[in-house]
């Protein structure tokens, strides 16, 4: 079989997930997606599972891509406004680039939920995240344990579904609204050695005027 067109069939795959949802994946949405004549999909992955399986070995693909590129780049943060930087970027990106396959991942954990098999497929982005996220954040010289680090990763992934909602109350309720000072409020309340530029501004606007008689 043809792997350009193959790899062309999952990503057609991934965005009719990502706009018709788990549902919406047949294989005649999928020809259709990918501009293909009738029956190619069902000859490529002849069942529903087949297809699911494949858009998951996709999105494994990609996001192996994604971390091989960030790691590519050069060294991760070295201090806490450079994990800001970082974190602040990749939730930046959830309502960008990432959004159709982020949409299609949320899909595949429905899914998975059902087919064991699916988890075991997916497992490893979630895991990977956990170790990356806490490398960095050893990285920007933070006081991590493996708990910290956990938390601030559970934090950031359960932003994803929000920000792909885009619910302004939701938003605005969980401080999503300003995605910088999420983040750093995020750090903030795991990493509490140093404040905030809110609270910061708070003290300095407190703190008596020693210029004064």
């Amino acid at each position: 079989m043809n792997p350009d067109r193959r790899d062309r069939l999952r990503d057609a795959a991934i965005e009719v997930m990502a706009s018709a949802g788990g549902r919406g994946l047949t294989h005649r949405a999928v020809d259709m997606a990918a501009e293909v004549p009738p029956g190619t999909t069902k000859n490529y992955f002849p069942t529903r599972d087949a297809v699911l399986r494949a858009v998951a070995e996709r999105c494994l693909e990609q996001y192996r891509e994604i971390t091989k590129h960030m790691a590519a780049a050069g060294p991760g943060p070295t201090d806490r406004e450079g994990l800001v930087a970082m974190f602040r970027a990749l939730l930046e990106n959830v309502a960008g680039p990432g959004r159709p396959r982020l949409l299609a991942y949320l899909e595949l954990q429905v899914e998975a939920a059902r087919r064991p098999w699916l988890a075991a497929i997916l497992d490893p982005i979630a895991a990977s995240d956990f170790t990356g996220f806490e490398l960095a954040q050893r990285a920007a010289g933070l006081p991590v344990t493996p708990q910290r680090a956990a938390v601030v990763t559970l934090a950031l992934h359960a932003a994803i579904p929000h920000l792909l909602a885009g619910g302004t109350d939701t938003l605005a309720a969980a401080g999503l609204d300003d995605l910088d000072q999420f983040v750093r409020a995020l750090l903030h309340a795991v990493y509490p050695d140093e404040p905030t530029s809110a609270s910061a501004d708070a003290r300095d606007t407190n703190a008596p005027n020693r210029d004064e008689g």
